[in-house]
């Protein structure tokens, strides 16, 4: 009874709810075996061929590559892609991949060599020696995805499934109209397959191996039980035809009478089901060591003159194989990729084939349906009907076309396998598959976007307390300093800061004592005089180059001021003693050297400086004072036309006047007013130079030896009033110099000293108000005798 029990269940098939049949369409390339197709003119590897991210490329353009080569390294979830051929790396940019939004993906170009030369190839004949572990990253590192439309890494599906998997499931039951590969490669390749299944048996250990197929495979299902033999781990289920029998869950609940929960994985219920072709690729690589370069793809349609299967190198353009089916591009607008229900039209047909790219059609004009208007949804139910996920196809249109995202969630939209068959039903010829694509990538982008707003929440979380963690850290760190500090470190403290206060007052004693005087200014006298002292030197070695050297008493060189009026009026007299040698070079030649030792040898007078309160007016009095004395000059030397030779003696022996200058507060200025006398002086001296007709050998000394009046200069209380007496007084010297040059013919030897002891007028000047006022007039008087001299010699020529 129990063994009778055992062999009913052994056998038995369940049922799913929903499923159409539509008409097969399979015989056109059933028939026909499987074929190679030359090399195309150029491959096209996208980089992301299977679920999850893209790899890392490895090449570089221009690489030479061989068939089987990684151009991409893979890291967990994220699978290599191999050259499907030797050649060259032609290229690497976005290119138009097989998606239905006809997007581009970044893509390695090819160019064939023709050779078609493997690389070096890792084998496992003997796998059952090798780890669990080392075959599963062989078959990562081969490249191997599922190859029955869902394109999941077989390598993380397998580990994901290595504890409870009670049953493995091997599908190959192909259920969609005009697709046959699978059909064909289980007819020519039954052997190998099986040699595949057990490769997963040895790595999932499970109890049961079930072989589902549907029963429209004759020929198949004649290859896989030759093939079979007497194993008994292995179990071929026939299956009905319906569609859509070879979807994972449809299968599985065909096949065990279990049903995956809602969003959970058919190993959450100890299955796991490989396709045929995936059951293939992965022995060829673990025995054969061939990555995943190429799969059987079905060429069909009545476009095609020559419809069958045929070995696809991946990244062939999809130009290239319709080619080798006979297929005319100009008549034939559309192409398929996939089936009729599940496919997409290509935006391209420079499109590469992929790795899930298990069919193209090209249904000629007869063939294809004409393409109805969508009207409104008339709530037949059918669609609902026809659900093998057991959804409401009805509201979840609904919810797409409404964008409530939420609720078509809520919905299950996700359990939806988008076989077509709800779209395949309606009367109203509605879409809903493209609807509910749509749908599905409107929430995916949501969620991602969600969850990048997570991260970086979490990110910034973190962040955060770690800011706190450190600011804590250090609170506790500067707390813990304070309070360690010992009393030997305090003593050191204070022994080095009484060092310092020992250095300190040692400094302070070294020095002058200051005496510290509450709210008074400091005392600069001893800059200014150092600097004024400093200017002086200066003045003096400057005129020692022009200049013999003088001899000066050391004590009248005490005071800086004394000693550059003195240094001034040593100049003066020694320009106007060259001057009046250069008018008569041959009769002054003898007459001049005596007269430079005297001027020489003329002791400096004595400038007795008293402190004025204001160094503007110091200035114009000596300024004052000196154009009177060259006043004088001139008119002794325009009154005698023969030399005087007693002259020069008794003028040398003079003594110079004593001019009280009383202490000017800035040295600049004083300097200032003696470089504008000295330019009026040699003015002086051209304009007696012009007058006198004949040389006058004695005129030199008796001009340097001339006495300066005294000039007492008194506080003036308006610097105009000043200005206007000085300027009187140079008209009316002027004036009488000119007098006797005009009506004396003869030498006056007794005008020299008549002018020399002619007394200077006393100029009572008046505090300035204002300074600048004070040298703007006093610049006006002086243009005003310029221009007084000026006529007078005009008048004497």
């Amino acid at each position: 009874m129990l063994k009778l029990f055992s062999a009913f269940k052994k056998d038995r098939i369940w049922d799913f709810d929903g499923g159409i049949h539509p008409p097969e369409m399979k015989t056109q390339s059933s028939q026909t075996p499987l074929r190679q197709i030359p090399l195309p003119e150029q491959f096209i590897i996208p980089l992301k061929q299977h679920l999850g991210p893209e790899g890392e490329i490895c090449v570089s353009v221009g690489d030479k590559v061989l068939r089987g080569q990684p151009l991409t390294r893979g890291k967990g979830r994220t699978l290599p892609v191999h050259a499907p051929t030797s050649g060259t790396v032609n290229a690497i940019r976005q290119h138009t991949t097989a998606h239905p939004s006809g997007l581009s993906e970044l893509s390695i170009i090819i160019v064939p060599d023709g050779d078609d030369r493997w690389c070096e190839r890792q084998t496992f004949t003997d796998y059952r020696a090798q780890s669990t572990d080392t075959l599963l990253a062989h078959l990562h590192q081969a490249g191997i995805a599922g190859l029955g439309g869902a394109g999941f890494p077989t390598a993380a599906k397998l580990q994901g499934g290595m504890r409870g998997i009670e049953t493995l499931i091997i599908n190959g039951a192909e259920c969609e109209p005009y697709i046959t590969a699978d059909d064909r490669l289980m007819q020519e390749c039954a052997e190998e397959i099986i040699q595949g299944v057990e490769i997963l048996s040895f790595l999932l250990q499970p109890k049961r191996i079930l072989i589902g197929i549907e029963d429209n495979k004759p020929e198949a299902i004649s290859a896989l039980r030759l093939a079979l033999g007497k194993r008994s781990d292995m179990q071929l289920r026939v299956i009905p035809t319906k569609y859509p029998s070879g979807g994972a869950k449809q299968l599985t609940k065909i096949l065990t009478g279990k049903e995956v929960p809602f969003g959970k994985h058919s190993a959450a219920i100890g299955v796991l089901m490989q396709n045929v072709g995936t059951a293939f690729a992965i022995k060829r690589a673990v025995i054969d060591g061939e990555p995943l370069t190429e799969r059987v793809v079905t060429l069909t349609g009545e476009a095609l003159r020559q419809p069958g299967n045929v070995w696809a190198r991946l990244g062939t353009p999809v130009r290239h194989l319709l080619k080798q089916g006979g297929f005319n591009v100009s008549k034939q607008p559309m192409v398929v990729m996939g089936g009729p229900l599940m496919g997409f039209t290509l935006p391209s047909l420079d499109v590469p084939i992929v790795k899930i790219s298990n069919c193209l059609l090209a249904p000629s004009h007869t063939e294809m349906e004409p393409v109805a208007e969508e009207q409104s949804c008339i709530r037949c139910s059918k669609c609902a009907d026809a659900c093998p996920a057991g959804l409401l196809p009805q509201q979840l249109y609904w919810f797409s076309r409404g964008q409530e995202h939420e609720k078509a969630r809520n919905h299950h939209l996700f359990d939806c396998i988008e076989c077509g068959a709800c779209a395949y039903v309606c009367p109203s010829n509605i879409p809903l598959v493209q609807y509910y694509r749509q749908e599905k990538a409107e929430i995916r982008a949501i969620d991602e976007e969600a969850q990048r707003a997570a991260q970086a929440k979490v990110r910034f979380d973190a962040k955060q307390a770690r800011l706190e963690r450190e600011k804590a850290a250090r609170e506790l760190r500067h707390k813990q300093a304070a309070a360690g500090v010992s009393t030997t470190d305090k003593d050191a403290v204070q022994a080095a800061l009484e060092r310092v206060r020992r250095k300190q007052t040692a400094a302070t004693e070294v020095g002058s004592p200051i005496e510290v005087i509450p709210d008074a200014q400091p005392d600069n006298s001893a800059a200014i005089a150092a600097r004024a002292a400093r200017k002086a030197l200066a003045r003096e070695k400057q005129a020692q180059q022009d200049t013999p050297a003088v001899d000066v008493p050391s004590a009248e060189l005490d005071d800086p001021r004394k000693a550059a009026v003195a240094a001034a009026l040593a100049r003066v007299k020694a320009r106007k003693a060259a001057q009046q040698s250069e008018v008569s070079p041959e009769s002054t030649e003898e007459a001049a050297t005596p007269a430079v030792s005297k001027v020489v040898a003329e002791p400096i007078a004595v400038v007795e400086a008293q402190e004025p309160e204001d160094p503007r007016k110091a200035a114009v009095a000596a300024a004052i004072a000196r154009v009177k004395a060259r006043k004088a000059a001139q008119q002794s030397a325009t009154n005698t036309e023969e030399p005087v030779p007693s002259a020069a003696p008794d003028v040398v022996a003079e003594p110079v006047a004593v001019v009280e200058v009383q202490e000017p507060e800035d040295p600049r200025k004083a300097a200032v007013a003696a470089a504008i006398a000295r330019v009026k002086a040699r003015k002086a001296a051209q304009q007696s130079a012009t007058n006198t007709e004949e040389p006058v050998p004695s005129a030199a000394p008796d001009v340097v030896a001339e006495p300066v009046a005294v000039v007492e200069v008194q506080e003036p209380e308006d610097p105009r009033k000043a200005a206007v007496a000085a300027a009187i007084a140079r008209v009316k010297a002027r004036k009488a110099a000119q007098q006797p040059a005009t009506n004396t013919e003869e030498p006056v030897p007794s005008a020299v000293p008549d002018v020399v002891a002619e007394p200077v007028a006393v100029v009572e000047v008046r505090e300035p108000e204002d300074p600048r006022k004070a040298a703007v007039a006093a610049a006006i008087a002086r243009v005003k005798a310029r221009k007084a001299a000026q006529a007078s010699s005009y008048q004497e020529e």
